[in-house]
């Protein structure tokens, strides 16, 4: 079994601040975030491993890419750093199972921690074929569009919550229960590690019986920014709804998204 594993940071246990997720903010708070995001994946690793799996490519995914501790990574696994150019999840046709790893709650949820869908600063709502959707169903959809499912999520209990929403059956791993926008109540290091590997270990046994997150085609998206007049004007490819919302239109979900 050949496990993609695309790693973010809001969700990843431990984590419950803005400071924790952003260099440049506060030097000491990233530091710790970035040894806590590599623990998380460390621990998702030995779990896939003693679930059967043959190789595990882990995607940094979060920020620009470079948050990850390298040396400090486990040895069995490869690691996907940096901008990748043609596809979000690199040759992700290849392999059995994604594992969204250390993702956050949809843009919108009261009380999530880091609540937001790809940028907080200009993403509103945004729609997959009219479903209220996030980085999940994003990932969850690219995935499914070339018969990969996605059996494993980590964050707080809201992000469980909407994982089940899209995959009825799909592992859910929740490592924090959130309180606010940068509040929580986090469970200890140990344990949430544990929770993790058992997690991981568990989905790529359990592989097989979860179904691949399918978007019906053509994909449609339409997405609401947070600020007026920053909508692509003048292309043909958009549909312009009003001041604040326009919708494209792809093949697959990668398609249409690139076209955002």
């Amino acid at each position: 079994m050949h496990v993609f594993v695309m790693c973010d940071m809001e969700g990843i246990s431990g984590i419950c601040r803005e400071s924790q997720v952003i260099p440049g903010i506060d030097a000491a708070h990233y530091a710790a975030g970035r040894k806590y995001m590599t623990w998380d994946v460390n621990a998702c690793v030995a779990g896939c491993m003693a679930g059967g799996a043959k190789r595990v490519v882990v995607r940094d995914a979060h920020y620009m890419g470079y948050n990850l501790i390298w040396e400090e990574l486990d040895p069995r696994a490869e690691y996907v750093q940096g901008a990748t150019v043609r596809e979000r999840m690199p040759d992700i046709r290849s392999f059995d199972g994604l594992i969204l790893l250390g993702y956050h709650a949809m843009a919108g949820v009261p009380e999530a921690i880091l609540e937001h869908t790809m940028s907080p600063g200009r993403w509103q709502n945004f729609y997959i074929n009219g479903v209220n959707s996030g980085e999940f169903a994003i990932d969850a959809g690219i995935a499914g569009d070339h018969g990969v499912p996605t059996i494993m999520v980590s964050g707080d209990d809201k992000l469980c919550r909407e994982a089940r929403k899209f995959v009825p059956n799909i592992v859910t791993v929740q490592v924090k229960k959130s309180l606010a926008l940068e509040g929580g109540r986090l469970l200890p290091k140990e344990r949430a590690l544990q929770l993790i590997r058992e997690g991981a270990e568990r989905a790529c046994r359990e592989y097989r019986s979860i179904k691949p997150y399918k978007v019906k085609k053509p994909v449609r998206m339409r997405l609401e920014v947070v600020s007026r007049a920053r909508l692509p004007i003048g292309r043909p490819d958009v549909k312009i709804l009003d001041g604040r919302t326009y919708e494209v239109q792809g093949r697959t979900v990668e398609e249409a998204l690139k076209k955002l």
